[in-house]
């Protein structure tokens, strides 16, 4: 990533997976550093990404939160070891509870976007699969460069889109649109994403040149007490209304359908559990 002005940057945290980096004009970056699975979501990413949010949220100098990765891709989706996290328990009941839990947790910091008094921005390049829909889907806007694609995979991968994608895409790109990308896991480029209405502006160096416009059309003096207020009314004009209580309430449908599935199935080893043995994600 290149930067005009090095002197201008300011690093404001350090964590273990994630790179918080605050330019001129209050536009922090939230990066996710380059990892082996091509940015997938790991444990230790979701566990500190909410927290990364919430310290910028909470900082009086910061504007704008833009989430990017370094590397060749924005997100190849969640990593199979995370979904596994808790499998272990021999006794069935015990791995349910388990596996509800740990659904939560990783609804929760998604929905952590949602929460945020700033404006947040995904930027994304490259790759912007399953797990990354998640995360786009609950930022206020979206941008993309010229080489992004895009895929709501998990229904290839024989499990349920249950991070908030099936609850959030519908009122982005309307129903139909949302149905026919969640059951065919097909993948489609930027400038078809723009035209659902999924992202907004294209740039050829989103990190670079790109930030200084996004800059300049929201940053504009405007005080945290007027942002969040036209946060909640456009969101409020969604099927799901922020910040949560209905979006809660369809995630947690989404758990519960699940589990009721997996008990079903009579064994927590089929199809979804060995679909999370799968090494890497084939785009």
């Amino acid at each position: 990533m290149e930067h005009a002005n090095a002197a201008n940057i300011k690093m404001l945290h350090e964590y273990e997976v994630l790179c918080s980096r605050l330019e001129e004009c209050s536009v922090s970056f939230l990066i996710e550093e380059e990892n082996k699975q091509l940015n997938a979501l790991s444990r230790d990413f979701l566990t500190e990404f909410p927290k990364a949010l919430s310290s910028l949220d909470q900082n009086p100098n910061v504007a704008v939160i833009i989430l990017a990765s370094s590397g060749k891709h924005f997100c190849s989706g969640i990593d199979f070891q995370t979904l596994s996290d808790g499998l272990q328990e021999t006794d069935c009941c015990r791995k349910v509870e388990r596996l509800r839990r740990h659904i939560k947790f990783l609804q929760e910091a998604i929905t952590a976007i949602e929460c945020c008094h700033k404006s947040v921005i995904a930027a994304v390049h490259g790759a912007c699969i399953a797990g990354a829909i998640d995360i786009i889907t609950a930022c206020d806007i979206r941008f993309y460069c010229s080489d992004a694609f895009f895929s709501v995979k998990e229904v290839d991968l024989a499990i349920t889109a249950d991070l908030g994608t099936l609850q959030r895409l519908p009122s982005i790109i309307g129903f139909g649109n949302a149905m026919e990308l969640a059951l065919t896991d097909r993948r489609f480029t930027g400038s078809e994403a723009k035209e659902l209405g999924l992202v907004s502006k294209v740039f050829t160096l989103l990190l670079n040149k790109g930030w200084r416009k996004v800059s300049n059309l929201l940053l504009r003096g405007l005080p945290e007490i007027v942002v969040l207020p036209t946060k909640v009314e456009v969101r409020s004009t969604y099927t799901i209304s922020f910040p949560d209580p209905t979006l809660w309430d369809f995630t947690g449908h989404v758990v519960v359908v699940v589990l009721f599935v997996l008990h079903a199935l009579k064994d927590l080893d089929g199809c979804w559990f060995k679909a999370i043995g799968q090494k890497v994600l084939l785009f």
